[in-house]
């Protein structure tokens, strides 16, 4: 017995020798709640965080921030900081992705995430259509990735007609669209839209195809469908503007349609009416 007590009293002895020690380890962690990921392109500006207290009252809530992967060395421990992005020799347009880690019961605010959103700069260097239909465009100054977005003029106003996701990074970048005209002369465009909703438009382009021949109709007495002569884009709009049917075919199915007065966008032709019987 006498011995046991010897053990347990040394045992004891030992554990309030090496408690404080684990005490301080433990209040050395952060208790961490997650981590905030901002991802993006790097466009020249730093991010600016607002820092609240940890819940405890007792120190900041953010305990790290890594740009690709890299420690921030900014000055944290305040409740509204900088991240100098410079730091991490990062070139415009590059891929930057952000993590910010903080503790329990706190949420840290990113001030002006949208730097790290791409922006339409891109400018077109040379652009045409071929005789087969193949829309190409030269862009350089292009510093995020963003869709460029194909435009047709066609009856009096700009339909997409496609897309081209853009490349986002510095030099010359050639792009295709493989483009379906209309009979007559047709004109074309590419635009951006970023996160300002502003458009950036490319100058437009004209091209015509002789073998592309003219779309009729029929029958004139509308009831169940209406056939083309060939494959055409088309919009169809009720008395009050409204489109009720729209899309790409040889035929345009009507029977679904109220009787009524219609108007139909085809081809290169607009504002042709037809009569639901």
């Amino acid at each position: 017995m006498r011995s046991g007590s010897r053990i347990l009293a040394v045992l004891k002895a030992h554990i309030m020798r090496i408690f404080p020690l684990f005490l301080a380890a433990a209040l050395s962690m952060p208790a961490t709640a997650g981590v905030i990921v901002l991802e993006g392109n790097y466009q020249g500006k730093n991010l600016f965080i607002q820092n609240p207290f940890s819940e405890a009252g007792v120190g900041f809530c953010i305990f790290e921030v890594t740009v690709n992967d890299q420690i921030a060395t900014d000055e944290i421990n305040s409740s509204a900081f900088e991240v100098d992005m410079a730091n991490f020799g990062l070139k415009v347009s590059d891929k930057v992705i952000v993590k910010i880690k903080h503790k329990d019961g706190c949420t840290p605010v990113i001030l002006n995430p949208e730097v790290l959103k791409p922006k339409s700069t891109f400018d077109i260097v040379k652009q045409s259509i071929a005789a087969d239909g193949t829309f190409t465009w030269v862009a350089t100054n292009e510093t995020g990735e963003l869709p460029y977005i194909v435009e047709q003029k066609r009856w009096n106003k700009w339909i997409k007609v496609g897309e081209v996701m853009g490349s986002g990074a510095p030099g010359e970048h050639t792009y295709t669209f493989k483009v379906t005209p209309h009979s007559g002369e047709n004109t074309f465009r590419v635009k951006q839209v970023d996160l300002t909703k502003r458009a950036r438009y490319s100058e437009s382009v004209e091209f015509s195809d002789a073998s592309v021949m003219p779309v009729t109709w029929g029958p004139p007495k509308v009831k169940d469908e209406i056939v083309f002569s060939r494959t055409t884009l088309f919009e169809v709009y009720d008395q009050y503007g409204n489109i009720v049917k729209r899309g790409f075919a040889d035929k345009l199915e009507v029977a679904s349609l109220k009787k009524d007065l219609y108007y139909l966008n085809y081809d290169n032709k607009t504002g042709e009416t037809f009569i639901k019987k």
